[in-house]
């Protein structure tokens, strides 16, 4: 069972039409995401069990709820091979990114949110040694994981040389690499590689990428966020696709 936490991602798996057990809100709350979820609720014929602020926190699993819990069916994922079938059939050149071994929640579920806004069609990350959904991944996320095709797998490296038999283009973001991600043409089927947050890129997976690309700093010692740095990319990505 899944424990969806907040306004925004309870709004959302609602507007999905998600199976829910059971919502509950916090007693006294008001304002207009209080309203819409108690309106998409009532359409839905959902019963809503109000508590004390005290109560729902011994409910919660994150300290941020925002008097909003939802039990609900667990968040679909999808396999490789369906998704490069579902992706061959877009309008568009599809935008696959994958996720090296991401292990924080709080930067998986950034990368989601805006990977959602940037038009990414899917998101591949591994099953083991990595961050999988979480409850945190579910908040931080904003309600865009509901909207995202979540791909998990059992090897990175695998899955990047079946899209490269699938006619793809692979990206690498490594901070060692010559071209700047500006000066390289994303037009096309491409998938874009962001890497751990200590490490970054695994060496085979770098050797796996047709390029790599890297957002130069001003200062040699700083450094980006993970999560940062992936929007950055993805939305010049976006902006190369995007003119006309």
């Amino acid at each position: 069972m899944r424990h969806v936490e907040g306004r925004n991602p309870v709004i959302e798996l609602l507007k999905k039409g998600k199976d829910i057990e059971e919502l509950y809100l916090q007693k006294g709350l008001r304002g207009d995401k209080i309203k819409q979820i108690i309106n998409l609720a009532e359409k839905q014929g959902l019963e809503i069990v109000f508590l004390s602020k005290y109560k729902l926190d011994q409910k919660a699993v994150t300290d941020y709820h925002q008097g909003v819990i939802a039990l609900a069916s667990d968040i679909q994922t999808y396999g490789l091979k369906n998704t490069i079938n579902y992706l061959s059939n877009l309008e568009k050149d599809p935008l696959v990114l994958i996720l090296d071994h991401i292990q924080d929640p709080h930067n998986f579920g950034a990368i989601i949110r805006t990977a959602h806004a940037a038009g990414v069609d899917a998101i591949v990350y591994p099953k083991d040694r990595a961050c999988g959904i979480t409850t945190t991944v579910d908040k931080v996320s904003a309600g865009a994981i509901e909207h995202m095709r979540l791909v998990e797998v059992v090897n990175i490296n695998r899955t990047i040389e079946v899209l490269k038999d699938n006619y793809y283009w692979i990206a690498g973001a490594d901070i060692s690499a010559e071209n700047k991600y500006y000066e390289q043409d994303f037009k096309g089927k491409f998938a874009l590689v962001v890497g751990h947050e200590g490490s970054g890129l695994n060496r085979l997976t770098k050797e796996k990428c047709d390029f790599l690309v890297k957002i130069p700093m001003e200062n040699k010692f700083s450094s980006l966020n993970v999560s940062v740095a992936t929007g950055i990319i993805l939305f010049e990505i976006n902006r190369q696709r995007n003119i006309i």
